[in-house]
């Protein structure tokens, strides 16, 4: 059967596919009666599907981050789009992953290479050494660069890490640039380095889940131990450094709440909490609002931010063409500035 992309799914159609099970809740309406909420998932998007009918029969069929194939018809319940499934499997013939997962609009050879090229403006030996021997070891890089950046809300797609990656590390090299106070060297590197556990927190075949390794310890522990590993094949490499760009590590998420072992105590690590907090959140953000279906101004409740956002009003949106001023205006604004 041909696949319909979820993005595409309207009112009134019949749905039948494969589709991937990223949440399955069994719960009971107001008379008793059981039902089975299921978030299905492609690479264009997620939607909510009921099942109302032989509950624990087909609920028994599946789990989370099977393939299922269904049969249903598409409606909207609170202006979003839901499927109520009527048949529904679990796949077991072989599939494409690539029509599951999400991937990174980029280039994932293009970033790589970008943050190489950043890699090689670090000017202290030891931390270009170190920088170095990771984007040696192929290995590494091979998962580096496939890896989503977080299970969801930022950056959790395929090649996620590695555009999350070169995007902190551009703007690392704008703040040092700001803020001459800053160790340039140690604030990229940490940049650079902040976030590598996630190649081993989280697994990323046909879902993204966290590993045995990431519930038990985190990428920010996995991350450290990584550094660990290689400082010992760098035999002269300052004990001093080596404490400043492990504390990077542990305190870049700001705060205990957040999941840091460690608050920011040096400007460095206090500018690269800022930098990585300000990426998640704007990519994260740009997301919800993009892929919100409410109608009007402002989308559904954000449970995380515990807020509604504003879309902002068509009606209300800058008019370029009618407020474009000639060339001739302009040229006379600044031949004939306004009296003051």
């Amino acid at each position: 059967m041909q696949h319909i992309w979820i993005k595409d799914i309207e009112e009134n159609v019949k749905v039948e596919g494969n589709y991937l099970v990223k949440s399955k809740v069994i719960a009971q309406t107001r008379q008793g009666n059981s039902f089975l909420t299921l978030t299905l998932g492609d690479r264009t998007g997620t939607v909510e599907a009921r099942v109302w009918d032989r509950v624990e029969k087909i609920s028994n069929q599946f789990k989370e981050g099977d393939i299922v194939t269904i049969t249903g018809q598409a409606s909207t319940y609170r202006n979003q789009i839901q499927i109520q499934i009527n048949e529904l499997k679990q796949n077991k013939s072989p599939v494409d992953p690539a029509i599951f997962q999400e991937s990174t609009s980029k280039d994932i050879t293009q970033m790589l290479s970008e943050l190489k090229k950043f890699a090689n403006r670090i000017k202290n030996r030891h931390l270009r050494t170190l920088i170095e021997a990771f984007m040696a070891d192929h290995q590494f890089i091979s998962k580096f660069k496939k890896a989503p950046a977080a299970k969801i809300f930022h950056h959790s797609y395929l090649g996620g890490l590695l555009e999350h990656t070169l995007s902190v590390s551009q703007m690392a090299v704008l703040v040092a640039e700001h803020y001459p106070d800053l160790d340039s060297d140690l604030l990229l590197s940490g940049a650079i380095l902040h976030d590598i556990g996630k190649i081993d927190e989280l697994s990323f075949e046909l879902n993204i889940e966290y590993t045995d390794e990431g519930r038990l310890l985190g990428h920010i522990v996995l991350g450290v131990l990584m550094v660990e590993e290689k400082l010992k094949t760098l035999k002269d490499f300052p004990s001093g450094l080596a404490l400043r760009l492990r504390h990077l590590i542990l305190s870049h998420h700001g705060e205990f709440d957040f999941g840091s072992p460690k608050r920011p105590k040096f400007l460095e690590a206090f500018a690269l909490h800022l930098i990585d907090d300000m990426d998640a959140k704007i990519n994260g953000l740009g997301r919800v609002l993009k892929d919100d279906k409410q109608e009007g101004s402002w989308t559904v409740f954000n449970n995380l931010f515990q807020r509604y956002f504003f879309k902002g009003d068509s009606s209300a949106r800058v008019n370029h063409k009618s407020e474009e001023i000639n060339s001739k205006q302009q040229k006379q604004r600044h031949l004939f500035p306004d009296d003051l």
